[in-house]
């Protein structure tokens, strides 16, 4: 089974509030600079690597003096506004020092509730991965709301495998993996080496929330797994602590807890587009990009004889025969408006009909599903 995390090729690394910052006592220069020492070996070694970093609320408490975290909205977003300006400075000293570049992206849940602000943040992400460049990711806390936050990065590492669909994600955390009991409280507490994401029972065994400093705690990193695992992604959660443990995990090295997914990023994801999403409209093909879609072939605009609905480009459209029958459903590049003016018409016109093109295809074969 650690084979699954030594032929991961994108990965997405979370690393935890309590190892950022020295369990709140100020920023971990020494911790940050083995993390990214193990990227770059990482990158060196053809892999793709996204971090989603907390850290910058406790930061900002260490330093405006505050010993506890704050429960008040306007303090929190005013803890990461400071704090967020050192963590930043950190990394991309310590990246520049190995050679590497490193890129800050901030995200709040609307923007990839949004369909199309997911696309965006998608789109960015996979241009910077192309570019040899790291993301840095963290939840923008400076603007968020109780409505909009993730909650946790946990949750947020596990939104952004799926966002990329990365073949791993890796929580780096203070504790060695997940326990069948709490081991602070049950000295007979015994590690899970492995075991399915979507395995229930495990969140009975994850314990409370997390420490003061940190948001979530290990029931958090178990809802991670039940979330990455649904576009694929397995989930190693390992500790921070123990030396060498990203290149170890790389290496397939039997080291915390690995929670594997039961369907290929593909099957999982396609499952999702065909279960989960209402669509915003509908495009009717010609026999042509049938006969395509049924090969399984992406679907371009010239194969579109008609639109029908409102939508914005990401939204979850029907693709339909002249009659009416639904042969597959996926999410279009295009606005509504913008199809219409590009129905019928090849990838090569796009430009010169829009004034500009987001995509070749207008439903890609990888966010699209036959019926």
């Amino acid at each position: 089974m650690r084979t699954r995390i030594a032929q991961s090729k994108r990965l997405v690394i979370k690393v935890g509030s309590a190892l950022v910052t020295n369990d709140g006592a100020g920023l971990a220069r020494d911790f940050i600079a083995d993390c990214v020492r193990q990227i770059s070996q990482l990158r060196q070694g053809g892999r793709e690597v996204l971090l989603v970093s907390s850290g910058a609320i406790a930061a900002g408490m260490q330093r405006l003096g505050w010993s506890k975290r704050p429960h008040a909205m306007h303090d929190l977003q005013a803890a990461a506004a400071v704090g967020q300006m050192g963590l930043a400075q950190a990394y991309e000293t310590t990246f520049a020092e190995f050679e590497l570049k490193a890129a800050q992206v901030l995200l709040t849940h609307e923007d990839l509730a949004d369909r199309s602000r997911y696309l965006n943040a998608r789109s960015t992400l996979k241009a910077l991965l192309s570019y040899g460049v790291v993301p840095i990711i963290n939840e923008n806390d400076t603007v968020v709301t109780d409505e909009i936050k993730f909650g946790d990065n946990d949750t947020l590492g596990a939104l952004v495998a799926n966002l990329v669909e990365a073949d791993a994600l890796v929580i780096l955390t203070d504790q060695q993996g997940l326990y069948t009991a709490d081991p602070r409280q049950d000295p007979s507490a015994t590690l899970i080496l492995e075991g399915g994401a979507e395995d229930r029972r495990y969140e009975a065994m994850a314990g409370g929330a997390g420490s003061g400093i940190s948001k979530g705690g290990m029931i958090t990193k178990i809802r991670a797994a039940q979330r990455a695992a649904r576009s694929g992604a397995h989930t190693l959660i390992v500790s921070g602590r123990e030396a060498d443990s990203l290149l170890r995990a790389a290496r397939g090295e039997t080291i915390g807890t690995l929670l594997f997914a039961t369907e290929s990023p593909l099957t999982a994801r396609k499952q999702w587009l065909a279960d989960h999403l209402q669509l915003a409209g509908s495009v009717v093909l010609d026999t042509g990009a049938i006969d395509a879609l049924k090969a399984g072939r992406s679907l371009l605009a010239v194969g579109v004889k008609n639109v029908v609905g409102d939508f914005e480009r990401g939204a979850a459209v029907a693709c339909r025969t002249s009659n009416g029958a639904e042969i597959a459903r996926g999410l279009i590049n295009y606005s509504s408006s913008e199809t219409r003016r590009i129905a019928g018409h090849s990838t090569a016109d796009i430009e010169s009909l829009l004034g500009y093109i987001n995509d070749d295809e207008l439903i890609h074969r990888d966010n699209l599903v036959l019926i």
